[in-house]
């Protein structure tokens, strides 16, 4: 069977692919940027379109001769995310019915109770359900709340309101009850869905067999994590508009990402039915708990297996505008930095440095102006740096790294991240390693910045003073950690 799988570069897309492998289907996979997709595991097993939901036709060739279609995408954070949603959701149905597609596969929120007054992010989700139902190509919808699994957004953001709050002040939501899903039941519902008899044309609540509050979740976290009892005090008047800036302040999940994922915690989502098990069957010993979901994204995150993050699919800035040459670009400015240095060691041993930097690694120089940096990043709005990164010592085009994005790597070479911090302007850093005789190489390091407008030049000229510490200090340090590799 060949299946398309639209957000495979996301959380569930890119986990769902290599199951679908396994299970012996042909998987193409639509995405806006195919070298996007170059550098994960499965990439020679699959066929890349490169198209966009928001043009029809590049939807025509990516549709064709494909039996299921599985609808993974939407544009939480974006400003009018429901109208850009709906939009998609109409090309890709209308599209899918064109090419005679036999399956629509759609993974939507939570059904809240009747009568419980949706939020704008699950009215959007409930909606794009509704087109692909009515759009004369049977239809999955897969209803899910709060997917618990490593990477996961929900989960990055219980873990790391439980891990740094041992003392929280809960607004009223915590109270709700939620049915939470262990990512594997969520792929495993997702890889069965493409085998449903053709007259099924429905929506399937999914869900783990635990019914729990936001507080009994956080409160399991901390059990099964092996902290101590979180204390909670309730305060009536924290608004989900506050818990949002609150949670986009202490996790790594930004507010623009935070507001939808609380408003939508806000009402109850516990699982109405359990119809799917029909189709797909529940494994021995039934659906995963809460407690045990907890444990297995806790142990890949240990042992450093997190297969994809939630970040991963989030790009605030146009990903197609490449590194600007041309210093005429940006009305004839383009500013630059660059730095370079001796280092007795191996390119090898200088890129393992380079590749490793970020994260737990650090940005080897000054590390509380880069935590200002990212602080005031968050206060305007924006991604921080406590994105982290997927895996401490490999990446991938197309990863959150910190406030960077990978925009090029060539494997022993070259590192180029590109700026997603609030910027009056376009940046970049680029790292590379270069063979410098027997036994040695050279680290170039280029900070690149596109102005935009007066505020973009008048930027440029305050942090500049500051470039000798950080630009640097990142210099000298990340060559004297590849000659302390050496070293050892």
């Amino acid at each position: 069977m060949r299946c398309l799988v639209t957000g495979a570069t996301g959380y569930i897309g890119g986990r769902l692919v290599p199951r679908l492998l396994a299970e012996g289907h042909r998987v193409r996979c639509l995405t806006r940027r195919a070298a996007r997709l170059r550098d994960v595991p499965w990439a020679a097993d699959v066929e890349i379109a490169e198209g966009d939901l928001a043009d029809p036709e590049s939807l025509t060739a990516a549709l064709a001769g494909v039996d299921v279609a599985y609808y993974l995408v939407h544009s939480l954070g974006r400003r009018g995310f429901a109208a850009i949603d709906r939009r998609a959701a109409e090309n890709f149905a209308a599209a899918a019915k064109a090419a005679g597609v036999r399956r629509i596969v759609y993974l939507g929120g939570p059904r809240p109770a009747p009568g419980d007054p949706t939020s704008a992010h699950l009215r959007s989700r409930e909606e794009v359900g509704r087109i692909l139902l009515d759009s004369g190509t049977p239809t999955a919808v897969l209803r899910a709340a709060v997917v618990i699994g490593s990477g996961s957004a929900s989960f990055e953001m219980l873990r790391h309101l439980t891990e740094r709050l041992p003392v929280m002040v809960t607004p009223r939501w915590v109270h709700n009850r939620i049915q939470p899903i262990a990512v594997r039941d969520v792929l495993r519902h997702l890889v069965g869905a493409a085998t449903l008899p053709a007259d099924v044309n429905r929506g399937f609540d999914v869900a783990g067999p635990d019914v729990l509050t936001y507080l009994d979740m956080m409160r399991r976290y901390a059990a099964v994590a092996g902290l101590r009892r979180r204390i909670v005090l309730p305060a009536r008047a924290l608004s989900p508009g506050l818990s949002s800036y609150w949670v986009g302040l202490v996790t790594p999940v930004p507010g623009s990402i935070a507001r939808p994922l609380v408003d939508s915690l806000v009402h109850e989502a516990v699982a109405h039915e359990h119809d799917i098990a029909r189709y797909v069957p529940d494994p021995p010993g039934g659906p995963i708990g809460f407690d045990e979901a907890v444990r297995l994204a806790l142990a890949k995150i240990r042992d450093a297996e997190v297969e994809t993050r939630w970040s991963t699919a989030t790009w605030p800035t146009a990903p197609a505008e490449p590194l600007p040459t041309d210093p005429g670009w940006s009305g004839g400015s383009l500013y630059t930095d660059v730095r370079e240095r001796e280092v007795a060691a191996a390119p090898a041993t200088l890129w393992r440095v380079i590749e490793g930097v970020g994260g737990e690694h650090g940005w080897y120089s000054f590390p509380l102006a880069w935590s200002v940096r990212g602080w005031l990043d968050r206060l305007v709005g924006g991604v921080g740096l406590r994105r982290g990164r997927r895996h401490p010592d490999r990446l991938y085009v197309g990863e959150a790294l910190d406030f960077w994005r990978v925009e090029e790597i060539v494997p022993g070479e070259l590192l180029r991240l590109r700026a997603e911090m609030r910027l009056p302007g376009l940046a970049w850093l680029e790292l590379r390693a270069e063979p410098a005789g027997t036994g040695r190489s050279r680290y170039r390091q280029r900070a690149v910045f596109a102005p935009r407008g007066l505020a973009g030049h008048a930027y440029w000229a305050a942090v500049s003073p500051f470039h000798a510490i950080v630009f640097g200090g990142m210099a000298r340090n990340i060559a004297r950690g590849a000659e302390t590799t050496v070293s050892r």
